[in-house]
């Protein structure tokens, strides 16, 4: 039997795109085992969808919180409930095409520990950024890369969009500051092979982005956080 695959998917009000996303990972990962997780803060109809497509496919999971508690949370939250070898993470606005999932996996059985899509190598895009999402995503990430030597030879490492084997993290004590979890995965997690593909970010299709200044706070809130919990030797470890 083929390895079980989790994919954790944090959603905020997203309920245009939710049926779409999900026919959308059937129709990639057809021949794969696989469950999907949708930890849902929303406060509109999101919910109610969930419900209704878990109840028709058992392959649909709902883990529904009350008040929005960040992204980083959500997934750690999915992490715990996820039954896989293998956990995926995405957004539910359909800016992350489902499509290159069978790719990722098949990078995973060749012995990558973690797969990252990347709007930044050869092939890839982020023409679904506005120029200020551009900007601040840009300052985010050559922030994270000067602080952390194990950010440096990623080009996306505040990709929304990954896949890893369950093993790097196991005993790890994620944080759940802020919104960009993979960061924290990869400063934290033990993995030696880790590799990148292209792929495309897409324009939203629907809903609002969750961008705003206290978004852009918690980063660099959560930044200090993994300076401090890697007991300020960064000259020691990190360069």
């Amino acid at each position: 039997m083929k390895k079980l695959l989790s994919i954790i998917i944090p959603v905020y009000n997203e309920r245009q795109n939710i049926k779409e996303l999900v026919t959308r990972i059937e129709n990639a990962l057809k021949d794969n085992n696989y469950e999907i997780i949708f930890v849902d803060d929303s406060n509109d109809e999101t919910t109610n969808i969930i419900m209704s497509l878990a109840k028709q496919d058992d392959k649909v999971k709902l883990i529904h919180r009350e008040g929005k508690k960040g992204l980083s949370s959500a997934v750690i939250e999915g992490f715990k409930m996820a039954r896989g070898d293998v956990f995926a993470v995405m957004d539910g606005d359909l800016q992350h095409p489902p499509e290159i999932m069978p790719i990722m996996l098949s990078k995973i059985n060749e012995g990558a520990d973690i797969v990252i899509p990347s709007r930044f190598i050869e092939g890839g895009s982020d023409g679904g950024l506005n120029l200020f999402r551009k900007l601040v995503s840009g300052t985010a990430r050559y922030m994270g890369k000067l602080l952390f030597k194990k950010l440096r030879k990623v080009s996306d490492p505040t990709s929304g969009i990954f896949m890893l084997k369950k093993s790097i993290i196991n005993d790890k004590k994620l944080s759940d500051i802020g919104w960009k979890i993979l960061i924290e995965i990869l400063v934290m997690g033990d993995y030696n092979n880790l590799v990148e593909i292209p792929y495309g970010f897409d324009t939203r299709n629907s809903g609002e982005s969750k961008m705003n200044a206290f978004v852009q706070a918690q980063y660099l809130k959560h930044l200090l956080s993994l300076i401090l919990r890697t007991k300020f030797n960064i000259n020691r470890n990190n360069y």
